[in-house]
């Protein structure tokens, strides 16, 4: 054993990893990928897609304390999946395709196979979304964390011609918001959820109450976030769409008027889409008013989409064949005087 080994950090593990993973990264390359991992930084050639303008749209995010629940419950091979959602959706809101992802993994202990799973999540969701995993870091810290700790965040590169830009300049009086259905709590809310479960109360996570359909709570709480990409990207190659809201910590009310300008309002059918049991298990158990929710949750919409009246049916036949669900769930309004930017009924 050398001195680094002694403080803690064992490089050899280092090099276990980067085998571990190699497959797993090569299976998401996609047009552009120049070379593979192992490299100082990694290469993309925006050449060959033929974009008119290129605006390049990068995003950052982490999973936050939803990461407590995956090292609680000892599975590591999904978070990755979060991560990368979280990010490219992100992009996709902007209008602009994924094309490349590294990620960052801080640790108090390499254990390669427990990293080789997070990575596999990570290369799952770039997979997902078309983008390939061209690089990341994972940092062993002995004195940050401690030995079974972890922590994961992520960076997202995409491309959108200048001229196909979604801007809040887009949404208008009388577009339709079709929100897209969630998988559950997605990324966000998880410090009121971990305060909901194990202080407030001592849940098992390995429980199954009845309000969760026979579904454990672990399972419920630890659904990877849904990736978006594939369902809407055609769409908005098509300019089908005026504007995207991912909806992110907050929930519905802060993040549906980031995409339109200060002189309109999103009238919203609370009642339009079928709710989730976890969010219904989660107001009972933490005896939380239905505003919190609104404010913390995404309750059961992780993607609102503002679409013209005359385009409506299109987008919704469009997604179907995606397979994608779609809920029309309300519109937007010329903002009266002193109103806020959203309002659920």
């Amino acid at each position: 054993m050398n001195r680094y080994q002694e403080a803690g950090v064992d490089v050899n593990a280092g090099y276990n990893l980067v085998k571990r993973i190699r497959n797993a990264v090569s299976s998401t390359n996609r047009p552009g990928v120049v070379g593979g991992i192992g490299s100082f930084g990694g290469l993309f050639d925006l050449g060959v897609l033929h974009v008119k303008h290129p605006i390049l749209v990068s995003g950052t995010d982490g999973v936050g304390t939803k990461l407590l629940i995956a090292q609680r419950m000892n599975k590591h091979d999904t978070i990755g999946i979060d991560v990368v959602a979280m990010c490219v959706n992100d992009v996709l809101a902007q209008g602009a395709e994924p094309l490349f992802f590294l990620d960052y993994i801080a640790t108090g202990h390499n254990d390669p196979a427990k990293m080789a799973e997070i990575v596999s999540g990570v290369a799952a969701g770039c997979r997902q979304a078309g983008a390939a995993l061209v690089g990341g870091e994972t940092a062993e810290m002995p004195d940050m964390y401690a030995q079974d700790e972890y922590d994961l965040a992520g960076t997202v590169t995409g491309v959108v011609d200048k001229s196909a830009m979604l801007t809040a300049d887009l949404p208008q009086a009388g577009d339709v918001l079709l929100g897209l259905p969630s998988s559950g709590l997605h990324s966000n809310g998880f410090s009121l959820v971990r305060q909901i479960l194990f202080k407030d109360h001592h849940v098992d996570l390995s429980d199954r109450p009845a309000d969760l359909g026979g579904q454990s709570v672990g399972a419920a709480i630890l659904a990877p976030t849904k990736i978006y990409v594939d369902a809407v990207l055609p769409l908005i190659q098509q300019k089908l769409i005026h504007g995207i809201g991912h909806i992110t910590g907050g929930g519905l009310i802060e993040n549906v008027p980031r995409m339109f300008n200060d002189d309109l309002q999103a009238v919203i059918n609370g009642q339009a889409w079928p709710q989730l049991p976890i969010f219904n298990y989660l107001r009972k158990l933490g005896n939380l008013a239905l505003a919190d929710c609104w404010q913390t949750f995404n309750m059961g919409i992780g993607l609102v989409l503002a679409v013209a009246p005359e385009q409506v049916t299109a987008v919704e036949e469009d997604l179907t064949k995606r397979n994608q669900k779609a809920y029309r769930i309300g519109c937007l309004q010329a903002r009266p005087a002193g109103a806020a930017k959203i309002k659920i009924k």
